[in-house]
């Protein structure tokens, strides 16, 4: 009923999935900085997360964390498994009683894998972009791969939800949690393409300024800035950057265009 990627990038570890099924994000995807990521699905165990997290971090591979976690599970038959490590080729796992299609496909840091698929070319495509996207940032890469699954006709019975999760040391807000990403889409028609605009939002709101691209905020730019906050009724771009929720963004003496670029928007938006 599902299909994901489970993947990482560096230090960064994460989950892409969507399917046919009621916040697929609350079931699906398990991960841990320094330790792995995972996808538990079709006759999902939630256990498999907490467990699987647990002997990645005691450095078993990801393909001995998949045989062990599978031996345990009379029911394993029932479910699909996709585990990435901090080293080597992942693993994937479809129990003999998943339904048709099912399967998966595993290299170097990556598993893909699907039941209930309209066939084959879900993971096959998925795969493709994923081994053709390694210049995008980790998120973008695997909101690629699996919307591809989805251009490919994904789950056989519809769309419904997806989700992104990834982690990497001290990527979280403020840099005081693990958790770079955490998007779900619980019931939407179109889940894939609604958790693509909600990265762009997420991107906007919690990514950090390139610093080439940072613009001296004086002169005529500083007089520019004054005059739209004043509009806006604020005496400072802390001030408003905080409301806006773009306060990582800003940098002493200088402005991200990306800011400016909200704030001259803010500022000549009509009014009501």
């Amino acid at each position: 009923m599902t299909f994901s990627i489970v993947a990482r990038s560096g230090t960064a570890f994460g989950v892409a999935v969507a399917s046919k099924f009621l916040a697929v994000g609350a079931v699906v995807p398990a991960a841990g900085a320094g330790a792995g990521a995972l996808a538990t699905q079709a006759w999902a165990n939630l256990a498999y997360g907490p467990q699987g997290l647990a002997l990645l971090r005691t450095g078993v591979p990801a393909d001995r964390v998949v045989a062990g976690l599978t031996a345990a599970d009379p029911e394993a038959a029932h479910r699909q498994l996709g585990v990435v490590g901090p080293e080597g080729v992942a693993a994937t796992f479809t129990g003999s009683e998943c339904l048709d299609w099912a399967g998966g496909v595993a290299g170097e840091g990556y598993a893909i894998q699907g039941n209930v698929l309209v066939g084959p070319e879900v993971v096959r495509d998925m795969e493709a972009v994923w081994l053709a996207t390694a210049e995008l940032p980790f998120t973008e890469r695997l909101l690629a791969a699996l919307a591809a699954g989805d251009a490919a006709g994904g789950d056989r019975r519809g769309r419904q939800s997806a989700a992104l999760y990834a982690v990497d040391p001290g990527a979280g807000y403020g840099g005081l949690s693990d958790v770079a990403c955490d998007l779900r889409v619980d019931d939407h028609a179109d889940p894939v393409g609604e958790l693509r605009r909600l990265l762009t939002v997420h991107e906007l709101l919690f990514g950090t300024p390139d610093p080439a691209s940072l613009l001296d905020l004086d002169g005529e730019l500083a007089t520019e800035v004054a005059g739209h906050l004043g509009v806006l009724g604020y005496d400072s771009l802390d001030r408003w950057a905080g409301v806006e929720n773009l306060e990582g963004r800003l940098v002493a003496g200088r402005i991200d265009p990306v800011v400016l670029t909200r704030l001259r928007e803010a500022a000549t938006a009509p009014t009501a």
